[in-house]
């Protein structure tokens, strides 16, 4: 058996060593961030589940005091009062008094002197339609 230089060897133990070194190191490496990954998804689930528990308990919660409360009315709303209507009044007296009023009225300002006579007759002609 041949043997070669002791240094020789273990310089190639020492490269074998490193390389596995290096490699397991990477290895491991690798795994710790996957493992960070999978703890980082189920922290997530976690978080993502208690709000939706929490969002459950609000529903239920509602709807607890829905069934509570009162229900709102089946009828229809009592319709809208409007204004009475104008009430309707018997014709009142004409704006224009009558010629018979008018002529006693105007008789009576001639005979106190407020008109003359002829004031007197041209109205009751106009009044007239003579």
């Amino acid at each position: 058996m041949r043997r070669g230089r002791p240094g020789r060897q273990l310089a190639r133990v020492a490269v074998g060593s490193a390389v596995f070194a290096g490699t397991a190191g990477a290895v491991q490496h690798h795994q710790q961030q996957r493992w960070a990954r999978q703890e980082g998804a189920a922290n997530q689930e976690a978080a993502t589940q208690q709000q939706l528990a929490a969002q459950q308990a609000q529903i239920e919660q509602l709807q607890q005091q829905q069934q509570y409360a009162p229900p709102p009315p089946q009828y229809a709303p009592p319709p809208q009062q409007y204004a009475p209507p104008p009430e309707q009044y018997a014709p009142a007296e004409s704006a224009t008094p009558s010629y018979v009023d008018e002529l006693q009225r105007l008789a009576t300002l001639r005979d106190q002197g407020i008109i003359s006579s002829e004031d007197f007759e041209a109205k009751k002609r106009q009044l007239l339609g003579l």
